[in-house]
């Protein structure tokens, strides 16, 4: 049993925005560390297997941390096979968290390839419902996202509140640039998603995520030559 516990919502964000204060700037082992001590079995890291410096940095900070996976159906055969990676051979244990229904069930009901159609309802269908289940026993959540990825996380906290979910929110790479994540994992020798060598800056499902090209944003390649920049998660 932890400090954090059975605390209240009110409780559990007033540890979050003292956390934010006395952590920023902190490194982010040292966060993970103090979320391990804090929250113990109520301390919970989703991974889409596109954040594997995180899923490392989290397997020796805080070894034996529960990871999320939502497997929306539509992933590239390499991020799977990275979660199953992690799975085997890192200190976590990981869950598999999949949609309410199957994309043939989807496609039933909805219409084949409504990630065309209709990307926000996709993501809510098959990303949102499942991380809400997936997050539903923890108090606190970790997230691979970084300030610099895209001009909507420009001011993420280390350590914030989740409003929508009532959980805390770590955030411990949100300072990281790029170069910080490339001397990582040539440090540390950290098995990425082959998707990388590829061109793949950053990796969701395969109908809605291409390669960038050189100098394009990282994020580029996501729901290319449309309005969305996000999927739901983290809004």
């Amino acid at each position: 049993m932890t400090a954090a516990t059975g605390l209240t919502p009110e409780a559990l964000r007033a540890l979050a925005e003292q956390a934010g204060r006395d952590l920023e700037g902190a490194d982010a082992a040292d966060v993970l560390r103090w979320a391990g001590a804090t929250f113990g079995r109520d301390l919970v890291l989703a991974s889409s297997m596109g954040d594997e410096v995180l899923v490392h940095l989290a397997a020796a900070t805080v070894p034996g941390i529960d990871v999320i996976f939502l497997d929306t159906g539509y992933h590239f055969a390499e991020t799977l096979g990275t979660r199953d990676y992690y799975a085997q051979f890192t200190d976590v244990r990981l869950r598999t968290v999949l949609p309410l229904r199957t994309v043939a069930e989807q496609d039933a009901e909805h219409g084949p390839r409504l990630h065309e159609r209709d990307p926000n309802l996709c993501c809510a269908l098959r990303k949102v419902e499942p991380l809400e289940r997936g997050l539903a026993p923890y108090a606190a959540w970790v997230t691979g996202m970084r300030r610099e990825d895209a001009p909507t996380r420009s001011d993420i906290p280390l350590v914030g509140w989740d409003a929508k979910r009532d959980k805390v929110k770590l955030n411990p790479l949100a300072a990281w640039t790029q170069a910080d994540v490339d001397a990582y994992v040539d440090a540390h020798h950290v098995v990425l998603n082959p998707l990388r060598q590829a061109g793949y800056a950053s990796i969701g499902c395969e109908p809605c995520t291409r390669p960038v090209a050189a100098g394009e944003d990282a994020r580029a390649g996501r729901w290319s030559g449309t309005s969305k920049t996000e999927c739901g998660l983290h809004t």
